[in-house]
């Protein structure tokens, strides 16, 4: 291996030392609670590398969000690859991405939430994040109705789970009814 190629590596485990670490701090303590210094803190590197990685706490929240895409994506996948049915791949869809919201709330922030400085919805949005809408999309391309643009259908359904996802966590809604509410998104939306 050239020397190159070993600080390339090196460079790279860093990154994801403070991407691992950022996420960590802020699933046990909130994304307030992360800061530079803390985070150099923990890697064991000092505040000047960090800032050779990343510009700042924005740039860190937006490689969480890119890491974080790739898992939804994953996860929304196999759960809907599994299912038996267009209903069943649509449930497994809707129970995945809420069950990914409740178990990853940082994530789901950096995400959906704060300010990563990622580009949604345009020409140039990350892969990871184009990747993360197409897992949905290809759940619920044959479900959104005659007449209905796929994508369209994909961006209502996915406001109504984030929606979910958002009052659940903040206790607006009882935790008791999420398997029924499911149940009324899945058959009120899709056309099965």
């Amino acid at each position: 291996m050239s020397v190159k190629e070993r600080k390339e590596r090196e460079r790279a485990e860093r990154e994801r030392l403070i991407v691992a670490t950022a996420r960590e701090l802020a699933e046990q303590q909130g994304w307030g609670a992360v800061t530079t210094r803390l985070l150099a803190e923990r890697i064991e590197y000092s505040q000047p590398v960090l800032y050779s990685h990343f510009r700042g706490k924005r740039e860190i929240i937006g490689a969480v969000a890119l890491e974080g895409a790739v898992e939804l994506a994953a996860a929304v996948r196999a759960a809907t690859s599994a299912a038996d049915g267009p209903r069943e791949r649509v449930a497994a869809l809707a129970r995945t991405y809420l069950d990914f919201a409740e178990r990853n709330p940082a994530v789901y922030d950096a995400l959906f939430q704060l300010d990563g400085g990622l580009a949604y919805a345009r020409e140039d949005t990350p892969e990871p994040l184009k990747d993360a809408f197409a897992a949905l999309l290809e759940c619920l391309t044959g479900v959104a109705g005659k007449g209905v643009h796929p994508g369209m259908f994909t961006e209502v359904f996915w406001a109504a789970l984030h929606g979910l996802a958002t009052l659940t966590r903040a206790g607006r809604l009882r935790p008791e009814d999420a398997g029924p509410r499911v149940e009324l998104l899945v058959d009120r939306l899709a056309v099965l």
